[in-house]
């Protein structure tokens, strides 16, 4: 079997085009950059990722409550978190063509690595170096601010009275219901607050396929805790010892770039990460990562540096995976954003956000772990990409895979096609399923492989005589014989103990295989 990583993102991109996992809003009008529609296998993994975090960070807790806020709220909620002020990047402007250009991320293609993008910093890189415009040479113009949030109107007349944003993050309407959450829950601290939700940011340019989008889901978590027991997380021993690749803000300033191997106890106790909650929510981020399929070895955590910390955090770490076609990006930041939200929001509203705890009133610290879902999907397709004899498999996780279970009739014969479509009304019952009856038998098992189709069941001659099934694993192409009474009880054990057995039946001969 090929490894990945011959892969390119065009390829990448192709593929889930042509499979219908993404594709191109408004296709037949050329598309607009930085937008993307959800194709029918892209939605059903969509579904499957969020209700995977639904359930481990929010239905599985006691410490956990999940909102679904509005997308466009009252704009004053923009100028208290500071977005109004200070949410922006900088552009540059090609005075020849006219091409429009984000300016770190042209610096960063042609080879220049700010650590600290400011302006004074682009400015300069730009000047000595005499940067010009990659399509046509022109003169570059000086860098400018660039607010990235949409501004819309509310009601029928447009003016400065009826403007408003659409959200560039979800994590604010957490913030200004913060005090309804915690009495209309009783709510105690330490606690958190889970959002999913759509999100805009008016990029200069996107790019990367799904990596850098002008509408994006994310899952966030503000969890709040009182400032005095920052270093009192009662969970930390569930990954005090999970070793992770750590780069911190020091050796960035320093010029290294390999990461420290070391455990979040070691890197909480060595002053790298400023509390035990912030280090317990890295480790709890990490596990859920892995869970759903990625591999540690391509994971690492990242401190932001000074010069890119955001207006509102006091320490931010960026969960980053390794793509052999962009290296090291980010699909998580996890910030301690101190009390900076809700002190601005009690400025500004003018309604207290100070809580009750151990019997004085504090306002409390928050530390956020914040996914970016289409990112994630990227690290998974990504992680998944196989090439065997030349055609395309994705060995998706099962927890994350949009199909679970394909359905064949061994051929196109009235019994058996009558017995394949009652299977698949049972097996639909409990999975995501499809269900073929066209072409051989190997063409269908391609197919299925190409989705990400975790267990293909088989209806054949043995089927109408003792009521057996074949089970058919995509990544080893092992074949077992189930009852067709235990069929959807096995595979739901099978799918629970996907680790466990995918590394079992790789690692044992085929005469030592079994369920």
């Amino acid at each position: 079997m090929q490894a990945a990583k011959a892969l390119t993102l065009e390829d990448l991109t192709s593929f889930c085009i042509r499979r219908g996992f993404f594709l191109p809003t408004g296709r037949i009008y050329g598309g607009i950059r930085g937008f993307y529609d959800y194709g029918p296998l892209g939605a059903e993994m969509r579904k499957e990722i969020l209700d995977d975090w639904w359930y481990y960070f929010v239905r599985r807790r006691s410490d956990v409550v999940g909102i679904h806020g509005a997308i466009i709220t009252h704009p004053k909620t923009w100028e208290a978190s500071g977005h109004v002020e200070s949410f922006f990047d900088y552009l540059v402007t090609c005075r020849k063509c006219g091409k429009d250009y984000r300016a770190d991320q042209l610096l960063e293609d042609l080879g220049f690595r700010l650590q600290t993008p400011t302006l004074d910093a682009i400015s300069r890189v730009i000047r000595e170096n005499d940067v010009r415009c990659p399509e046509c040479g022109g003169e570059l113009s000086e860098p400018q601010p660039f607010n990235l949030m949409f501004v819309t109107y509310v009601g029928p007349k447009r003016g400065a009275a009826s403007e408003a944003y659409l959200r560039p993050e979800t994590a604010q309407l957490i913030f200004t219901n913060f005090k309804d959450i915690y009495y209309t829950m009783g709510m105690k601290l330490p606690f958190g607050i889970a959002q999913v939700g759509e999100v805009f940011r008016n990029e200069i340019s996107p790019r990367g396929f799904l990596f850098r989008l002008r509408q994006f889901t994310q899952m966030e978590i503000e969890y709040f805790v009182n400032p005095k027991k920052a270093n009192e997380c009662p969970f930390f021993d569930e990954v005090a010892g999970m070793t992770v690749q750590l780069l911190t803000a020091e050796q960035q300033e320093r010029g290294e770039g390999e990461p420290l191997r070391i455990t979040l106890a070691e890197a909480w106790e060595c002053g790298y990460i400023g509390s035990q909650w912030h280090a317990y929510w890295i480790g709890e981020s990490l596990r859920w990562l892995v869970r759903i399929g990625l591999s540690p070895h391509r994971l690492r955590v990242r401190e932001h540096v000074k010069g890119e910390l955001a207006h509102y955090a006091v320490q931010t770490f960026d969960v980053e995976y390794y793509f052999h076609f962009m290296g090291w990006k980010e699909i998580e930041g996890i910030s301690n954003r101190g009390d900076y939200d809700l002190s601005r929001h009690q400025q500004f509203s003018g309604k207290t956000m100070a809580v009750e705890d151990g019997g004085e009133l504090v306002i409390p610290h928050v530390i956020e772990p914040s996914f970016g879902l289409e990112r994630i999907i990227l690290a998974l397709l990504t992680e998944a990409y196989r090439l065997e004899a030349g055609r395309p498999l994705l060995a998706l996780n099962p927890r994350v895979a949009p199909v679970k279970v394909a359905v064949f009739p061994i051929v196109a014969k009235p019994d058996f096609v009558r017995k394949a479509r009652e299977i698949y009304a049972m097996v639909k019952e409990h999975f995501t399923a499809i269900y073929e009856e066209k072409g051989t038998i190997g063409r269908r098992y391609y197919d299925a492989d190409e989705m990400g189709v975790p267990f293909a069941v088989t209806i054949d001659g043995r089927t109408l005589e003792d009521d057996t099934v074949t089970v058919r694993f995509r990544d080893t192409k092992e074949q077992v014989r189930v009852p067709v009474s235990e069929l959807v009880s096995t595979l739901r054990d099978l799918m629970a103990r996907w680790d466990e057995v995918s590394r079992r039946r790789a690692a044992a001969p085929a005469s030592e295989q079994s369920l």
